[in-house]
C-alpha cells in the first residue's frame, strides 16, 4: 500500500511537472527540456559505464553538456530564429572527438558510439520538444499517458499472447489493442468537445495522430528495455520512488516526439 501510494504521489508531481512546463510560457519549456535532457543524460552515462570501477565522468559532464546545447539551439531557433546554438552543437561534436583522443583506454570506439547514441537517442528528440505547438504536445503527452494505462489495463485483465517475448516478456498483444483503444477514444472525445484547442485538426486527423503515438510509445518502451536487458540492468535508475529512474519515464517520449513531428509535418496541411 505504501508503494502504491509514493507511486501515485511521485507520478502525479511528474505529470503535473510535465503539463506545467509545455503550458505555462516557452521558459518552462527549455527549463523542462533542459531538465530532463540533464537528469537522462547523467542516468544514461551511468548505465553504460556501471561495470567500470573508475568511471569517466569529465565525458559525462561533456556529453551532458552537449544535450544542453542542443536543447537550447532548437529553442533559440524557434522563438528567436537564431542559428548560434547549432554552430555551438557542431563545437561539442569536434570537442568530443578530439577529447577521445587523450583518453587512454583500449575502446575508443565503444566510448564514441557511447556518448554519440546518447545524442541521438536522448538529446536529439528532446530538442524536438519545442518545435511542438503546446496544445498539440499535451495531446501527444495524454495519448501517451492513456496509452501506458490502457496497456497495463487490458494487459493485466486478459493479456495472454506476448508481445516482444525477448524483450518484454510481460507485454501482451492484448495490451498493446488497449493502448491504441485508449488513444483512439481519448482522440474522438478531444475533436468532439474541444476541436478548436488542437490547432482544428479533424478528428480523423487526431485519431492518426493518437495511432501513431500509441505505437511508437510501445516501441519506444521496447528500445528502454533492450538498452537495460543488453546492459543487465533491471531499471535505469531510482530517481522516481515507484518508477524506477528518469529514463523510465521517458522512454516514450524519446521515440513519440520525432514520430509525432514527423506525423504532423506530412498530414497537418494536406
Amino acid at each position: 500500500m505504501k508503494n502504491v501510494l509514493l507511486r501515485s504521489i511521485s507520478g502525479a508531481i511528474y505529470v503535473a511537472l510535465i503539463v506545467a512546463g509545455i503550458l505555462v510560457s516557452k521558459w518552462t519549456v527549455l527549463a523542462l527540456c533542459l531538465i530532463l535532457v540533464i537528469l537522462s543524460q547523467i542516468e544514461y552515462f551511468t548505465l553504460c559505464h556501471h561495470n567500470e570501477t573508475k568511471r569517466k565522468n569529465i565525458i559525462c559532464a561533456v556529453d551532458t553538456l552537449g544535450g544542453m546545447i542542443l536543447v537550447g539551439a532548437t529553442w533559440l531557433y524557434v522563438y528567436y530564429m537564431s542559428l548560434t546554438g547549432f554552430a555551438a552543437y557542431l563545437m561539442y561534436l569536434l570537442s568530443r572527438l578530439v577529447i577521445q583522443l587523450y583518453i587512454s583506454k583500449n575502446t575508443p570506439l565503444v566510448n564514441l558510439a557511447y556518448s554519440f547514441m546518447g545524442q541521438i537517442y536522448i538529446a536529439l528528440p528532446l530538442s524536438l520538444l519545442p518545435l511542438l505547438n503546446p496544445h498539440m504536445a499535451l495531446a501527444m503527452f495524454i495519448f501517451i499517458w492513456l496509452n501506458d494505462t490502457g496497456a497495463f489495463i487490458v494487459g493485466c485483465s486478459i493479456g495472454r499472447h506476448p508481445l516482444f517475448q525477448r524483450i518484454s516478456p510481460k507485454k501482451s498483444w492484448e495490451g498493446f489493442w488497449g493502448g491504441i483503444v485508449f488513444c483512439i477514444a481519448a482522440a474522438i472525445i478531444f475533436g468532439t468537445f474541444w476541436p478548436g484547442y488542437f490547432m482544428d485538426m479533424p478528428i480523423g486527423k487526431l485519431m492518426g495522430m493518437a495511432l501513431v503515438v500509441s505505437i511508437f510509445s510501445t516501441w519506444g518502451d521496447l528500445v528502454e528495455s533492450l538498452l537495460k536487458r543488453t546492459l543487465h540492468v533491471k531499471d535505469s535508475g531510482n530517481i522516481m520512488p515507484g518508477h524506477g529512474g528518469i529514463l523510465d519515464r521517458i522512454d516514450s517520449m524519446l521515440c513519440v516526439i520525432p514520430a509525432t513531428l514527423c506525423y504532423l509535418f506530412f498530414t497537418v496541411n494536406l
